[in-house]
Order: structure tokens, then C-alpha cells, then sequence
């Protein structure tokens, strides 16, 4: 009895024995491939020297500097139309022509009135020299000759006017009459828009005003031109804040010399007012912002390695580093959220 219960101890003992080693054997095996699983695929970008630029943004619709409504000086009916939509005009242009057929008359009339008087005029002046009338009717005469003389050049001014003329040069952006109508006095027959220069106007908050200056320079991105930018420049800065939205009117001339630009388009506006040269820069992609910190991961010898830092101007595309990263280091840019920090990296891109 006693012999069949020592084997039954060693049994029991060899069982245990196969059960731990096969522990111990799975134990390693997922090690390995916990290990296997922390490198983590990532892509980098190099850290880059360059110049970077601070700005302020906004948006705005592009406007001709010049732009007015060609109004007729008298009414008539609207006889001739010289020009169309799209075309270009310069100051003193006739857009249109109305019926003068009656303020011909008119002037004609004037005309042989004021040569009637006229006479009258040079024959009292005579007698009066000679003192054959009396001042009174020589003054009367002179008075009648300088009404009508009056009345004629207005005569000759209408006439004139039946020419409706442009005032300024520039792009006829509206037709607002046809053949055939009656226009009056003072209405709108057409609309010109000057192209040369084109505006665009911003309204600043006032804390930003002292970074602005007439003569910075201003990139415009106009959406209708595929996104493109056009140079411009600060033309000239209110000396009035809005006490109503506290902002300041900043009209910018754009320098469109290939033309693409038209009135209305819209513009996103950035005004540069400062330049870093030789400034650090990474990619906007690797800076991971956290409780009002900035860090990336640096990689060195294929270990990603958290960094704070600490920035400076930002654009489109990259951030400025002025302290905690050099210009030999590499940063990830894809991948950042799967990391921590001294674990391995699987560098995907080039």
C-alpha cells in the first residue's frame, strides 16, 4: 500500500513538471511577440532652414478702385448705343447717343435770338457813347444780349450732352439702357469699372494695427484662378476705428499684371508684417499640442524619442522651432499617434 501511494506521488510530480515547461514555452513565445508588435510604422521628414513669415489673414472681395454710374446730363430718347459689356473705354468715350433732334432746334433758335441782340447790343453801346439814350435803356440792352448769350451756350451745352460720355477709363460692366428708351436727366445708362488698379478692403481688429503698415506685402488667393496667389501690397490704413466692431479699414492694391482679376471675385487675404531668415522649420504634421505644450517625435538610430519644444511663426505648411530640436534631427510626421516615447520605428516613407 505504502509503494503504490510513492508512485502516485511521482506521477503526480512528472505532470506538473510537463504542465510548467509548457508554460513557460507560451510565456516566451508571446515575449516575442509583444516585443515584435512596439515597432511601429511611421514616416519622417527632415528639419529644413529657411525663411518663414508671420501674417495676418482674412477675406475680402476684390473691388475696382474707380467705378461710377454714366448718367445722362438731359432726357431723350436713347438713339445709338456705341458700346457693349466687357469692352474697355477710356475718359471722354461716347457710350451712347440720344435724339437731338429737338435741342437742335432749340440751339438755332438760341443762336438767331442771340444775334438779334447782339446787334442791338453794338447799336445802343454806339448811341450811348454818343449819349443819344439814356443809360437805362443802354443797360437793359446789355442785360437782354448777356441772358440770351446764356441761354445759348446752355442750348450748346445739351446739345452736347445728347453724347452720353464716360467719365473715367475702365471695363463697361453694365449696359442699363436699350434702343428705343426714354431716359431722363441724372439716370444711370451704364456702369464702368475701372481694372487698373483693383482693391481689396479688410476690416482689422485694432490690436493687430500695430502691426501694420502702408507698403507690406499682401498675397491674395483667389479661388477663381485655381487658387493662385497674386501679389499685392497695404495702399493705405484708415486713421478711424469702427467704435461700433472696433476694427480699421486696410485697403490692399493688388499687382494683377497678367489681368486675371475682376471685381467681386473673392480673396483670401494674408498681410506678411514680419520675416525670420535662417529660421528652423518642420512640417505642421509632426507637432503634437497637448495642455498648451508642443512636442514631436524625434528618431535617431530607429527609436522615436518625445521632444518638447518650443515654436515660433506658423504658415500654411511648417512651424518655426526655436528651441528643443536642431537641424540634423529627423521628426515623425505620420504615424505620431500610435507612438511613445524610446519606442522602435518601422520608417515607411524615403
Amino acid at each position: 500500500m505504502k509503494r503504490l501511494y510513492n508512485l502516485l506521488l511521482v506521477f503526480l510530480f512528472l505532470a506538473l513538471g510537463f504542465q510548467a515547461s509548457g508554460c513557460g514555452g507560451n510565456s516566451h513565445s508571446e515575449t516575442k511577440d509583444e516585443k515584435e508588435k512596439l515597432v511601429v510604422p511611421v514616416e519622417i521628414d527632415i528639419v529644413t532652414i529657411g525663411d518663414i513669415a508671420a501674417y495676418f489673414t482674412g477675406t475680402a472681395t476684390i473691388e475696382a478702385e474707380e467705378e461710377t454710374d454714366v448718367v445722362a446730363k438731359v432726357g431723350g430718347v436713347v438713339e445709338k448705343i456705341m458700346v457693349e459689356e466687357g469692352e474697355f473705354v477710356k475718359a471722354g468715350d461716347v457710350l451712347a447717343h440720344l435724339d437731338d433732334e429737338m435741342i437742335s432746334v432749340q440751339l438755332a433758335q438760341a443762336e438767331a435770338n442771340l444775334k438779334k441782340l447782339e446787334n442791338n447790343y453794338k447799336r445802343n453801346k454806339n448811341l450811348h457813347e454818343k449819349q443819344l439814350i439814356s443809360t437805362e435803356i443802354f443797360q437793359q440792352t446789355k442785360y437782354e444780349y448777356e441772358q440770351q448769350k446764356a441761354t445759348y451756350e446752355m442750348s450748346r451745352l445739351n446739345l452736347g450732352y445728347t453724347a452720353i460720355r464716360t467719365p473715367i477709363s475702365g471695363v463697361v460692366a453694365e449696359r442699363r439702357v436699350k434702343i428705343g428708351n426714354m431716359v431722363l436727366p441724372n439716370q444711370p445708362t451704364f456702369k464702368v469699372s475701372g481694372m487698373n488698379p483693383l482693391i481689396a478692403v479688410l476690416h482689422v481688429p485694432e490690436r493687430q494695427l500695430g502691426k501694420l503698415r502702408p507698403g507690406l506685402s499682401v498675397k491674395l488667393g483667389v479661388d477663381a484662378i485655381d487658387n493662385e496667389e497674386v501679389d499685392g501690397h497695404i495702399k493705405r490704413i484708415s486713421p478711424i476705428v469702427d467704435p461700433q466692431t472696433g476694427t480699421v479699414k486696410v485697403t490692399i492694391e493688388a499687382n494683377d499684371a497678367l489681368g486675371r482679376l475682376r471685381p467681386g471675385m473673392f480673396a483670401r487675404v494674408k498681410i506678411i508684417y514680419d520675416v525670420h531668415t535662417n529660421a528652423l522649420k518642420i512640417p505642421k504634421d509632426a507637432i503634437i499640442s497637448e495642455d498648451r505644450e508642443s512636442a514631436v517625435y524625434v528618431v535617431r538610430d530607429s527609436v522615436a524619442y518625445r521632444q518638447n519644444i518650443k515654436i515660433g511663426y506658423t504658415n500654411t505648411t511648417h512651424v518655426e522651432i526655436l528651441e528643443g530640436i536642431s537641424s540634423e534631427d529627423t521628426v515623425v510626421t505620420t504615424g505620431k499617434g500610435s507612438l511613445k516615447d524610446s519606442v522602435r520605428v518601422k520608417i515607411v516613407n524615403d
